[in-house]
């Protein structure tokens, strides 16, 4: 009789899920339920919530301008570690467009910072 080939990873997954439902089962069977009010409430940090407005408030641009510029980075990360292990076999073509890439994660990085998303008050 012969194996599926998808038959480690059937078992892979069900050996995760397995190992996920025993420990959240053991954890709750094994675990202390001494619950309070500071438990029960939303972590902020150890700062007391502030009162927000009933249909929710609208957030400063800064956090979206954050956000804009850690994805920004964090894909030209991603992209820059391939290209620089294989910079030896890749022809000039590799060299310019890399060269591209750069500028078009420069212009982002000038638009957050003429937005002033890195100006913190």
């Amino acid at each position: 009789m012969t194996l599926s080939p998808y038959a480690p990873i059937i078992g892979l997954f069900a050996l995760a899920a397995a190992f996920a439902l025993i420990s959240v089962a053991g954890a709750r069977l094994a675990g202390p339920r001494r619950l309070n009010k500071a438990k029960l409430e939303a972590y902020e940090c150890g700062i007391e919530p502030s009162p927000q407005p009933v249909g929710g408030g609208r957030f400063p641009i800064k956090f979206y301008l954050t956000a804009m510029l850690f994805i920004v980075f964090d894909i030209e990360i991603i992209f820059l570690y391939p290209w620089a292990v294989s910079f030896d076999v890749l022809p000039i073509f590799g060299f310019v467009e890399m060269v591209l890439f750069i500028v078009a994660v420069f212009v982002a990085y000038a638009y957050v910072w003429r937005r002033g998303g890195l100006d913190w008050d």
